[in-house]
């Protein structure tokens, strides 16, 4: 019978879990092997299950897939950015058009509450730092928001679909799978953000995939090979255990 006691010494897995960043430049021009790709999905079916019942589906977005999916949601970020921060014509061309606006997940543009608002500005006000981008600036801020619709330069962009039936148990099944695809990538040398922007567009992944009614997109995952730019050395602040640990009454 096998053991399930692992040979790996604790403090060098303590120290590869908190190597892992975020990466936001990849090397476009430098697929990643269908070998890797096929790993990493075997590597995160790893990962628990609410009663093993996998509840959802993974989208893998690799050359001209990935190439229009980006194409087309960089015209629609555009839009949106003229249509919110242009003068009343493009407001009313926004709205009347609805090109641009959200077809899914519409409650990630509410504001964070008090408790987390906080942490959310710290990490955009380091981020924007390191990246050379003035609070004031918000030109420079909407072309680095673009990004995320460019996947960061990433050659390959999965696409997370959750199961509507299991409600917040499908996103917490998600989340596991995901953290084990995103450790088994770092493993293999490779770089991987999670991306809840591209989250907002499900019917431009859906023009490419057969995905059922039954799933909503929850997130995308960019993959590729780290360039060496300095906004892949930035570090999250990582909270102290305390700040999330509940007390005792």
């Amino acid at each position: 019978m096998p053991s399930h006691k692992s040979n790996l010494d604790a403090h060098a897995i303590s120290e590869f879990l908190a190597s892992r960043r975020s990466t936001r430049d990849f090397i476009k021009d430098k697929p990643v092997p269908q070998e890797i790709i096929d790993q990493l999905l075997v590597d995160a079916m790893t990962a628990p299950s609410w009663s093993n019942t996998r509840p959802f589906k993974i989208a893998v977005a690799s050359g001209d897939v990935r190439d229009r999916i980006s194409k087309e949601f960089l015209n629609r970020w555009d839009a949106l950015s003229v249509g919110r921060h242009g003068n009343l014509l493009a407001k009313i061309k926004l709205i009347t058009s609805r090109y641009g606006l959200p077809t899914s997940n519409r409650k990630m543009a509410k504001p964070y509450v008090a408790e987390l608002k906080p942490r959310a500005h710290r990490i955009g006000a380091e981020l924007y730092k390191v990246l050379g981008v003035e609070r004031g600036n918000r030109e420079a801020r909407d072309a680095e928001w673009a990004k995320n619709y460019e996947f960061f330069g990433a050659p390959t962009e999965l696409f997370i679909y959750i199961h509507k039936s299991l409600g917040i148990w499908s996103a917490s099944d998600a989340g596991l799978m995901m953290e084990n695809l995103m450790l088994s990538a770092h493993a293999h040398g490779l770089g991987t953000c999670a991306q809840g922007a591209v989250a907002i567009w499900d019917d431009v992944v859906r023009k490419e995939f057969e995905v059922s009614s039954h799933y909503r997109l929850l997130t995308g995952l960019a993959i590729g090979y780290p360039t060496d730019a300095p906004v892949n050395s930035f570090g999250a602040n990582r909270l102290d255990p305390a700040e999330i640990t509940a007390k005792e009454k």
